[in-house]
């Protein structure tokens, strides 16, 4: 349960005057430091990747091949989270380098960044938490609040959520597809043909470097075939559940609120600020913890100010916390373990129909 006082038009006007000031400092003071920073973090994401292939060529040797794929892992997970997802929110197009052009990034992931870039920079960075228009909210198959209408397949959500665990980086592509609407007659075929054949490519693109070049190479090179192909399979596996961990811990963990589509009707910039805090849940941790969810565990801060570098929310937390607590706005921030048990809670309690038509 949230404690949020409610504010006056003349406090959100300066509620958002605040932040905006804010985020125009930082944007201010980007220069050499954050350019440095990104590119280590793209050249720390191949030396990763590539020493994780090679270790994986020595075969089923215990040591090399757990070393390979934990290395590779951790090479997907970078490039997932703190590069791929910064880069394409526009954080450093002010460096004016192709490799970094938030609109031209293709990261090393199942669904093409087109539709990462609609379905998530656009759709859920401005509707937040706004049941009906944020189709992150339980991803079509989760309910997570008591404000969502219950339907009979919810019973199985501890089986739904396992299996999108799993397969996260098929869960978020296939998002963007809105099969529920052409289903539905909602939007027709010819809509989502193009849609499945972008995904279908992209699809097929990381299977074969994945799952077919580097054990053919494999072979070639008179190493393990197999050996090579698991490795694969696990970074993988280490990359979803680890996404996945982190990403269901931004919004729905136990005092991240959501909002009905009437309530954001005339929003004004200070309700938006409002919304954007109010529907967002930090995770504490050291630096290495923040680099490895790619500093989405400061998800309030991402939420507020998006496009600016991901590396400079962590000097910015105190001062937003700060804000928040001269306007009487709580400021939902927890270690990881005890955010995401709320997060299970929700998918157990919520699972079942509500007890009485009021709830």
């Amino acid at each position: 349960m949230r404690l949020d006082r409610e504010l006056t038009p003349v406090e959100l006007d300066a509620f958002a005057a605040e932040l905006d000031e804010l985020r125009r400092q930082t944007l201010a003071s980007l220069g050499e430091s954050d350019a440095r920073y990104i590119r280590r973090m793209r050249g720390a994401v191949r030396l990763c990747c590539w020493s994780g292939r090679a270790l994986l060529m020595f075969g089923w040797f215990p040591p090399t091949w757990l070393l390979g794929s934990l290395l590779l892992g951790l090479g997907k997970i970078l490039e997932n989270m703190e590069l791929g997802h910064n880069v394409m929110h526009g954080q450093y197009d002010w460096m004016n380098d192709p490799e970094l052009a938030g609109r031209r990034y293709e990261w090393d992931i199942v669904g093409p960044a087109d539709f990462w870039r609609h379905t998530h920079n656009h759709t859920h960075h401005t509707w937040t938490n706004v049941i009906g228009m944020d189709d992150d909210v339980g991803y079509g198959v989760v309910r997570l609040f008591p404000e969502q209408r219950w339907k009979p397949f919810y019973r199985w959500q501890p089986l739904w959520v396992t299996l999108q665990a799993l397969l996260f980086q098929y869960a978020v592509a296939i998002q963007h597809l809105r099969l529920d609407k052409w289903y539905k007659g909602r939007i027709s075929g010819a809509e989502v043909r193009p849609l499945l054949r972008q995904f279908g490519l992209k699809v097929a693109r990381q299977w074969f470097k994945d799952y077919a070049l580097f054990p053919l190479l494999a072979l070639l090179l008179g190493a393990n075939a197999l050996a090579v192909l698991a490795g694969n399979v696990l970074a993988n596996l280490l990359r979803n559940l680890w996404t996945f961990l982190v990403i269901f811990c931004g919004h729905f963990t136990e005092r991240a609120a959501v909002f009905s589509q009437e309530s954001v009707q005339g929003e004004s910039r200070g309700h938006w600020y409002l919304r954007q805090l109010r529907g967002s849940s930090n995770l504490e941790g050291g630096r290495l913890f923040h680099i490895l969810t790619g500093n989405l565990s400061h998800q309030i801060e991402h939420h507020l100010f998006p496009d600016l570098p991901a590396r400079r929310y962590a000097e910015l937390a105190p001062r937003v916390r700060e804000i928040a607590a001269r306007y009487g706005q709580f400021y939902n921030s927890g270690r990881l373990s005890r955010q995401f048990a709320s997060v299970l809670r929700r998918i157990w309690i919520y699972r079942l129909p509500p007890l009485t038509p009021a709830q």
